[in-house]
């Protein structure tokens, strides 16, 4: 009775919420279906048993690095956030929003400005941002709309901005493998991310999602709250006396502040010989800053620890799925079969194939957007595609900074239903995927024809440019 009531973009989205909620797989689920499916699709175009469970073995522990980080991800902002003065902060911020509809707005809105800067920041905010406006207790906001509004920074704009991989890989000639230079030369910002097409398509991007959010949230009366799904935002516990002479260390602030003094002093050498923008992309810098802050502000070792120990369960959905997408990704990219061509090259040689000067964009678009949804790693995956994708780019002259942002736009489609990136903020909301992802996906239906369209009528704006080397 209560959704008949709605209005039509809302019922939509509650119905999709409903059937995901019914069908969609836990997630350490549907990442085993890509495992499957993959594996399936390599043997099928030759790869031998023996080459496909090798890839798989060899790929299993290949994110471990970047499988901690996400893990840290979490817990830093946890730590930082159960600081009494960022605490309140949050709150403050909380404060803003006067109706469910318009928190949910209010979420999508900070966390797709905070991911042009750095997305890891934008999953943590974003997620605390919604866990203190659920306390609030004159606000009715539906918990799972909230979260999908907070995911938003990952699966809309990311790329398109500071924290995109590709961009800073392909300005930077350091950092790029040689025969990538070769090809492409150096891209400035100026040729990707500040193009004007690419603000465009960037502002075009937060103004639609805003809208859908806006008329995708439900009523008061259709809401289901945090306390729904029995997140409950329990005061923190205070900090109890000390009780033992050995426990001294533990409530006193020296080992904070001397660690804490280190800390600032690497991270002040950081900032000082890098741009600010680049070293904050830095994932390792990123945690160390919060980890560094969180030691500080709790000011106690034990209260630290305590934080720490709170946040850690919220990281078993990284932990358990991770390896299995860096075997999807090994399958996709080593493990070759008929004319020693992967699962990855053979993908790039249709679109390439059926690609020309004016629809490179459109074609090169969905070819990035369907390998995302079997490689979610931006940066990871680009260093794999540009080589192909930036030499088709080159003999059909189309701009090359305008292949790399149609990269970026188009890679981040298949993370609003991919719970790849949504771990590290499903366990700071206490979430499922399955529970967010009935309005990601109604933001997918839309974005999918926008973003596509947009970048092939953007892309015939530009000129082609030679390389340029450093």
């Amino acid at each position: 009775m209560q959704t008949a009531k709605e209005g039509a973009l809302a019922r939509a989205a509650l119905r999709s919420s409903a059937w995901a909620e019914r069908w969609f797989p836990d997630a350490w689920v549907f990442a085993a279906l890509c495992v499957v499916i993959v594996a399936a699709a390599a043997l099928g175009f030759g790869a031998t048993p023996t080459v496909t469970v090798n890839a798989f073995g060899d790929g299993f522990w290949s994110l471990i690095p970047f499988t901690m980080q996400m893990a840290f991800v979490v817990i830093g902002g946890y730590v930082v956030a159960t600081a009494p003065i960022v605490a309140r902060f949050i709150d403050l911020l909380a404060r803003v929003p006067r109706s469910g509809r318009g928190a949910i707005c209010y979420v999508g809105l900070v966390s797709m400005l905070a991911s042009l800067l750095s997305w890891g920041f934008s999953l943590v905010f974003g997620g605390l941002l919604v866990r203190a406006l659920a306390r609030r207790e004159d606000l009715r906001m539906d918990y799972r709309a909230a979260g999908a509004a907070a995911y938003l920074g990952l699966g809309a704009v990311w790329a398109m901005g500071l924290s995109s991989s590709a961009a800073q890989l392909q300005a930077n000639p350091k950092s790029m493998p040689p025969g990538l230079l070769n090809i492409t030369g150096v891209l400035p910002f100026s040729q990707t991310i500040f193009l004007w097409q690419s603000m465009v398509l960037t502002a075009a991007l937060i103004a639609v999602s805003l809208l859908i959010c806006w008329f995708t949230a439900p009523s008061d009366a259709s809401a289901r709250t945090a306390q729904d799904f029995g997140v409950t935002e329990n005061a923190t516990p205070p900090l109890p006396p000390r009780t033992r002479p050995g426990e001294w260390l533990e409530y006193s602030p020296l080992l904070s502040v001397l660690i804490g003094l280190l800390g600032l002093g690497w991270l002040g050498y950081e900032f000082a010989t890098k741009p600010a923008v680049t070293a904050i992309a830095n994932l390792n810098t990123y945690n160390f800053l919060f980890l560094t802050l969180g030691l500080l502000l709790h000011w106690r070792p034990r209260s630290f620890l305590n934080a720490v120990a709170r946040a850690v369960p919220s990281t078993a959905g990284v932990l358990i799925q991770f390896p299995l997408y860096g075997g999807i990704a090994t399958l996709l990219t080593h493990a070759p079969g008929f004319a020693d061509e992967t699962l990855a090259h053979r993908l790039s040689g249709l679109f390439v194939h059926i690609a020309s000067t004016d629809t490179f964009s459109l074609v090169m678009g969905v070819y990035s957007a369907v390998l995302g949804f079997f490689v979610p790693s931006g940066g990871g995956k680009w260093l794999v595609e540009a080589p192909y994708v930036m030499q088709a780019a080159n003999d059909l002259h189309v701009h090359l900074g305008w292949a790399v942002q149609v990269y970026n736009a188009a890679e981040a489609l298949p993370n609003l239903i991919n719970p790849f990136w949504m771990l590290p903020l499903l366990g700071v909301l206490g979430l499922k995927a399955r529970d967010v992802v009935g309005f990601t996906f109604m933001q997918l239906v839309v974005h999918v024809p926008l973003v596509l369209g947009l970048l092939w009528l953007l892309g015939l704006t530009l000129t082609y440019v030679p390389p340029v080397m450093p």
